[in-house]
C-alpha cells in the first residue's frame, strides 16, 4: 500500500495507515532480545528502543500538543530525551550517549507508543472537519517519517550486531538472494532540458520541490549496480593503495582507519566472508557489492574509467522506470543480483556525484519541521532509488537521500555513468 496518504481525505483508510505504519515498526523488532534494543555500536547509529520512542516523541510533539486541546504527555521529560536534531522545538539529549539510557525500560517505552497511539487515533477520529486537511499533512508527515526510521533501525541493527563477536543473527529465516551477474546494459540519455523535482502528485518532502528544469548532456547510464566479483578485481588490482583513484578527503581517510574492502568484509582461512542481517555468509560473486562510502564508489568509478551519475541525470532516467524492486518485503533484506528488466529501484541507494543542495526556489517547511531536510544541505551527496531495507511505496523518483561521504553503514552502492 502506497504511503502516500496525503491524498486521502477518508479518515478510516488514514487511521488504518496509521495503524499499518506504527506496528510495523514494532514487527521490525520482534525478533530482537530485550538486550538487543539497548545498543548503539557508534555515533551513526542509534538503538532500536531509541527509534521506537523517537517515532512516537514526533508525533506527540507536532501533533497531539498542536491539535489535541488539553494533551497530556506521557512524560514530560521524553521531550529533552527523544529529541533527534530540532533546536528550535526545544532542548536535545546528546546523539553519542542514547545508547546510555537503560531508562526508560523498553516496557515503559512500549507503553509509551500506545499512549500515543491511542491519543492520535482519538484525534483523527475526532478533529473538526476544518482542521482535517492541516492534521492530514502531520500525520502523512510523521508516518512516513517513521518509515524512513524503519530503514534506519535494519542499518542499525545490523551494525550494532556486527560489532558483536559473536555475530548475531538477527533473522535466520531470510532467503539468501539467487541469480548470477549478467553483462551491463547501459541506457542512453539525449542532451537537452529536463524536468526533476517532485511533481506535486502525492506526498514529497520539501527538499524535493519545486519542480524545476536541468540541462543533460549527453550521456549514458549503467542499468544494474558493480558487483561483488568486479569489486574484488578493483582491491586486487590495488585499488586502495593507488593514490591516483582517490579524492584527497578519501585518500586520508582509508589511511586513518584501514580500509582496504568494503564494511562487513572478512577474510576467514583465505575465504571473503560478508556479515548480513542473516548471519555470515560467503560473499557472493553475483551481489551487488555495498556499504560503500562515497569515497570508495568514486574511487572504484574512475578506477573503471566511468563515473558516478549526477542526480539528474539518474533521477529522469528513474522516473522513466516502474517503481518496483527488492525492497524491506522481500524476505531477503539484502541487495540481489540484477534481473532481465534491471536493478532500479531497491536493493542499494546509489551515490551519485551531486552534492546535497536546495533546489532554484527551494523553501523548507514553517516552524519546527522545517528543520527536517534544509538544515542539512551542507558537505553531504545525494543518493537515489531506495534499497533492499526501504519500505515499499516509500520511495519515487524524485526521493532525495543524503549521506556524509565517509559513511557506509547504509545499504549503498555503485552504478556507473559515462559521457557520450
Amino acid at each position: 500500500m502506497d504511503t502516500a496518504v496525503t491524498m486521502m481525505s477518508n479518515r478510516d483508510a488514514t487511521i488504518a495507515e496509521f495503524d499499518r505504519v506504527r506496528s510495523e515498526t514494532e514487527t521490525l523488532c520482534s525478533p530482537l532480545a530485550v538486550d538487543d534494543y539497548q545498543v548503539q555500536s557508534s555515533v551513526q547509529t542509534s538503538p532500536p528502543k531509541w527509534h521506537l520512542a523517537h517515532t512516537t516523541w514526533l508525533f506527540e510533539a507536532f501533533i497531539l500538543s498542536n491539535f489535541l486541546p488539553g494533551y497530556k504527555p506521557f512524560n514530560a521529560r521524553f521531550d529533552f530525551l527523544f529529541n533527534s536534531y530540532y533546536y528550535t522545538h526545544g532542548e536535545i539529549y546528546p546523539n553519542s550517549r542514547r545508547g546510555m539510557l537503560a531508562r526508560p525500560t523498553l516496557a515503559e517505552v512500549y507503553r509509551y507508543r500506545a499512549y500515543v497511539n491511542n491519543r492520535m487515533r482519538e484525534l483523527m477520529e475526532n478533529v473538526a472537519e476544518a482542521k482535517w486537511q492541516a492534521l492530514l499533512f502531520y500525520v502523512t508527515l510523521g508516518l512516513n517519517h517513521e518509515q524512513q526510521h524503519q530503514e534506519l533501525l535494519l542499518m542499525d541493527i545490523k551494525h550494532n550486531f556486527s560489532v558483536n563477536p559473536l555475530l548475531p543473527v538477527y533473522r535466520d529465516d531470510l532467503e539468501i538472494p539467487r541469480g548470477e551477474t549478467r553483462a551491463v546494459r547501459w541506457l542512453e540519455r539525449t542532451g537537452g532540458i529536463y524536468q526533476m523535482g517532485h511533481d506535486d502528485n502525492g506526498f514529497g518532502y520539501d527538499n524535493e520541490k519545486p519542480r524545476h528544469q536541468v540541462l543533460l548532456h549527453d550521456c549514458r547510464l549503467a542499468d544494474r549496480f558493480v558487483t561483488n566479483a568486479e569489486y574484488l578485481e578493483f582491491i586486487s588490482d590495488g585499488g586502495y593503495a593507488d593514490p591516483a583513484l582517490w579524492l584527497s578527503d578519501g585518500w586520508a581517510l582509508i589511511h586513518q582507519d584501514d580500509w582496504r574492502y568494503p564494511l562487513y568484509w572478512q577474510q576467514i582461512d583465505g575465504s571473503w566472508q560478508q556479515f548480513t542481517l542473516g548471519g555470515l555468509r560467503e560473499l557472493n560473486p553475483h551481489e551487488p557489492v555495498c556499504h560503500l562510502s562515497f569515497y570508495e564508489a568514486e574511487a572504484y568509478a574512475r578506477w573503471a574509467g566511468k563515473r558516478l551519475p549526477l542526480e539528474s541525470e539518474l533521477e529522469t532516467l528513474l522516473a522513466e522506470q516502474p517503481v518496483t524492486g527488492n525492497f524491506s518485503d522481500s524476505a531477503l533484506l539484502h541487495p540481489a543480483p540484477a534481473g532481465d528488466d534491471g536493478q532500479w529501484y531497491g536493493d542499494l541507494w546509489a551515490w551519485t556525484a551531486s552534492p546535497y543542495a536546495a533546489y532554484p526556489g527551494f523553501k523548507p517547511l514553517e516552524g519546527s519541521v522545517g528543520e527536517y531536510n534544509g538544515k542539512f544541505m551542507s558537505n553531504q551527496m545525494v543518493l537515489k532509488g531506495g534499497c533492499c531495507a526501504t519500505p515499499a511505496g516509500h520511495i519515487r523518483a524524485s526521493y532525495r537521500n543524503f549521506f556524509y561521504p565517509e559513511q557506509r553503514w547504509a545499504f549503498t552502492g555503485v552504478r556507473l555513468a559515462e559521457d557520450m
